[in-house]
């Protein structure tokens, strides 16, 4: 089953792909709650080129990498990736509003698909804050 989640950042296109594909910003927008953070990522944004996240409980309880392999980039429009046996799709498009930025991905089996959504969405949400503070 696909997920999507969107949000509208009023922010330019150029700022909105930049937070959304460097490292030092991932960093600081890549979590789901105020009791987890990413401490480390690394990005090569081509096809072919790899991407890892750290994210960690700040308690040290837990942590893992999210990380895949980026399987089309179109810059300022489409980011498509796997990981594991899972894809994913980002897509921006500009509007009178802002850029609107939609993630969609295969869900997984450990989580509900509501528990799965309302974590995705609550990173975009986190990026689009981070993104517009920045503008």
């Amino acid at each position: 089953m696909k997920i999507t989640v969107e949000t509208t950042v009023r922010a330019p296109l150029s700022l909105v792909w930049t937070t959304y594909t460097s490292p030092e910003d991932i960093v600081q927008w890549n979590a789901a709650s105020d009791d987890w953070h990413t401490t480390k990522a690394t990005v090569d944004l081509r096809p072919g080129g790899r991407f890892c996240s750290r994210m960690e409980a700040k308690d040290g309880s837990f942590g893992f990498d999210f990380e895949g392999t980026y399987t089309n980039v179109e810059p300022n429009r489409l980011i498509e990736y796997s990981f594991g046996d899972r894809m994913a799709r980002v897509e921006l498009s500009e509007g009178s509003a802002g850029v609107t930025v939609r993630v969609s991905f295969d869900s997984e089996e450990t989580h509900t698909a509501e528990q799965q959504r309302d974590g995705w969405q609550a990173i975009l949400d986190r990026f689009k804050r981070h993104t517009e503070a920045k503008a």
